[in-house]
């Protein structure tokens, strides 16, 4: 076998043609991706996506209607041969989102109950709870009672119950939903780290798009049942191929525009107001479009500029509100009728009620018929 062979990510888990039906719902529709070694991959979508219901499926708690899965080599489900092995078969770790610790045994008897369960000698117990509760920095709260540890550390413990059967695949849904803000950021790089530590690969189940991009190796993003996108988080963000993605992923302005795209891939739009705008590229469904539309820009995607001496193609505009949040400012600068949220650094300084030219760096256009829905600019 050459190196280049040797050395290739083997596939670890395989989701092909999944669905999932509850009467005439359906809730997961022909739903297909793979999972490599030592990779964290994310199913992103909004409530009732089907995203928490693939995952029940890949850990056998639902039973699937039609498809295929695989988790380490081994054929767990198939519709075509009649095989569902159960979920305690599966060689799956799972952690949910309200812990599930039992409130009644020590940190040290939680992670160890499914190994006794499943028939391990007391000294191998005890060398695989140590090395979880070393790996999870977790030494010296063996004997603590759930109710003595922070919300932090029951997850942890948690984590480590899963971590000790030596899993196949890690399976976490919505594990930090329940935490504060600056927990959920520290158990961030946490699960990060573990995974990297460990190389047991992970399937994340999560509504929030912040985590998903900071966490995720690559990301499903559903919705209706269905896979819209699937990629690395900086081609999910920067270049979303539908429109539920562009809306989705982070916050977005829509402009309603006419547009004439230029040679070199940017673009001259003309405004509600009768302003025209260059705009610097222009991705998405504007490659052979002509005529009326939106133009999607993220907020960090528009400069704010001295109208003295501003260059050509930025349009005229005037602050509303200004917030200071730590590392940027967030603005709202009215042009015409529109209202548009705009991010900058913490150098760019405009008073509220002060003048503004407006740039637009990078835009996705989505043609008229297109449309998009969900959160704009306000």
């Amino acid at each position: 076998m050459s190196d280049m062979a040797a050395s290739k990510p083997q596939v670890k888990v395989v989701v092909a043609g999944l669905t999932k039906r509850f009467g005439d719902v359906v809730a997961v529709n022909n739903v297909s991706f793979e999972i490599m070694e030592n990779e964290f991959f994310s199913l992103l979508g909004p409530s009732g996506c089907g995203k928490t219901t693939t995952l029940r499926c890949v850990a056998g708690l639902e039973s699937a209607d039609e498809g295929r899965i695989e988790i380490g080599g081994r054929l767990v489900y198939a519709s075509a041969q009649g095989i569902n092995v159960p979920a305690n078969h599966r060689s799956i770790g799972m952690v949910f989102q309200n812990y599930a610790v039992w409130p009644h045994m020590s940190v040290f008897d939680n992670i160890a109950y499914p190994l006794k369960v499943a028939g391990l000698r007391q000294q191998e117990i005890r060398n695989r709870v140590e090395r979880v509760l070393a790996m999870l920095a977790m030494e010296g709260l063996e004997d603590r009672m759930p109710n003595q540890l922070s919300g932090g550390q029951q997850q942890r413990v948690a984590l480590g119950r899963a971590l000790a059967m030596n899993p196949q695949v890690l399976l976490l849904d919505e594990p930090l939903s329940n935490l504060d803000a600056k927990l959920r950021e520290m158990m961030r790089v946490e699960l990060k780290r573990i995974q990297k530590e460990t190389g047991i690969p992970i399937l994340y189940v999560t509504h929030d798009q912040t985590e998903a991009l900071a966490m995720s190796d690559r990301i499903a993003v559903m919705s209706g049942g269905v896979i819209h996108q699937l990629g690395r988080p900086e081609e999910i963000y920067n270049q979303p191929r539908t429109p539920f993605v562009l809306d989705f992923i982070g916050v977005v302005n829509y402009i309603p525009c006419r547009i004439a795209l230029s040679a070199d891939g940017g673009a001259r739009i003309l405004l509600p107001d009768g302003q025209e705008a260059v705009v610097g590229t222009v991705a998405g469904t504007a490659a052979a479009a002509h005529g009326a539309g939106q133009l999607g820009v993220r907020p960090e995607d528009i400069d704010l500029l001295d109208p003295v001496g501003a260059p050509a193609g930025t349009v005229k505009g005037e602050v509303e509100f200004r917030s200071f949040l730590g590392s940027t400012y967030e603005y709202r600068v009215r042009v015409g009728e529109l209202a548009l949220r705009v991010q900058t650094g913490k150098n760019v300084h405009f008073r509220e009620g002060a003048r503004v030219a407006v740039r637009i760096n990078h835009g996705h256009f989505l043609a008229a018929e297109t449309g998009a829905t969900g959160q704009r600019a306000s």
